[in-house]
């Protein structure tokens, strides 16, 4: 474990020092960080004052990822092909529809796509990978004919990535941060498929029963560390791995709320910072929305917030209404 973790104080103010410097060579940038101990110490200091070697990493450009490049944040719809997924189950696990809400994530602006065949909802289970590659490669097959944006596909299992990439997905996103199935991590290596890595403490049946960390943000960080390097040693590029804290896996609503209000230290990992926060249970808590579908405006500010943290992807449901909030936020910040 580092002995000591830097968090940096996201700005988005035109109104910049000549000393500040920018976070992951994108929108926001930093002259302060937050430093954090273990043994509970935190103190604010100088962005010259962190280390020479996480300040590199702090600030340096990240490389394009599945034909995505980060100098703006960039939007990943969500298109679950399940009858069960915690919002919005049943509604596109016809092909016929999922096709049709494949195009309208497109035509609304998405810059991915991110088709799941399996439930990860609170206390589901796991569905057999014959049936996730019967909901999932003919559709992603499908959209393909004449889409161009990339897709990305949600799944823990080897045999599904594959039957998905075959079809024409881009990258695999695993909500088990590749703990699942040992051969799905090996297997992207070799196919050279860029990832997305999440943390998630337990399985969806049972991560809600009772998560519990010593300190959640830095406990998230290292697990992230740990398994880039577990992926890199696999073979893996480190500059085609995605990150994401996992919002709502195996967390409660206070360590969600930690997590949001700490989110640019992920930036320390080096990778491009993923946050899928939409529609989850403690927007609805908060929001006083305890439909999903109605979550949507408290969706839009957690990834709004996100973004003035420099969070180079955000996960959504209601893309439409994301991408629009996304070009005000933009327009406001920048007088432009």
């Amino acid at each position: 474990m580092p002995e000591a973790y830097y968090r940096p104080i996201a700005q988005t103010d035109p109104c910049r020092p000549a000393d500040a410097l920018p976070l992951a060579g994108g929108w926001t940038w930093f002259d302060r960080a937050e430093r954090i101990t273990r043994g509970g110490g935190s103190e604010l200091i100088a962005a010259g004052d962190i280390p020479a070697g996480i300040r590199d990493v702090l600030t340096a450009p990240r490389g394009p990822v599945a034909g995505l490049s980060w100098d703006a944040p960039r939007l990943m719809g969500i298109l679950n092909v399940t009858p069960d997924s915690f919002s919005d189950g049943g509604q596109f696990n016809e092909p016929q529809a999922a096709l049709a809400q494949g195009r309208a994530i497109a035509d609304h602006g998405a810059d991915m796509i991110d088709i799941g065949g399996e439930s990860t909802r609170p206390g589901s289970r796991a569905v057999p990978a014959e049936e996730e590659i019967a909901r999932t490669a003919p559709v992603i097959a499908a959209i393909r004919q004449g889409i161009e944006t990339p897709i990305s596909i949600d799944t823990r299992k080897a045999a599904v990535a594959r039957a998905a990439l075959n079809a024409g997905a881009d990258l695999v996103n695993d909500v088990s941060g590749f703990s699942y199935d040992a051969a799905l991590a090996p297997w992207c290596a070799e196919a050279h498929v860029p990832v997305c890595v999440m943390h998630a403490q337990g399985d969806p049946q049972t991560m809600q029963d009772n998560p519990v960390y010593d300190h959640v943000t830095l406990d998230v960080f290292d697990y992230l560390s740990a398994r880039i390097e577990a992926l890199v040693d696999l073979g893996i590029s480190r500059a085609q791995i995605i990150v994401d804290p996992g919002i709502g896996f195996g967390k409660t609503q206070a360590h969600n709320l930690t997590l949001l209000s700490q989110l640019s230290i992920f930036h320390g990992l080096g990778c491009p910072v993923l946050l899928g926060a939409s529609r989850k249970k403690f927007i609805g808590t908060i929001g006083r929305a305890a439909r999903p579908a109605a979550r949507m405006p408290g969706s839009v500010a957690v990834a709004l917030a996100g973004i003035a943290q420099g969070m180079q992807i955000i996960r959504a449901h209601d893309v439409a209404e994301t991408r629009s909030a996304m070009a005000l936020w933009k327009a406001a910040v920048t007088g432009q």
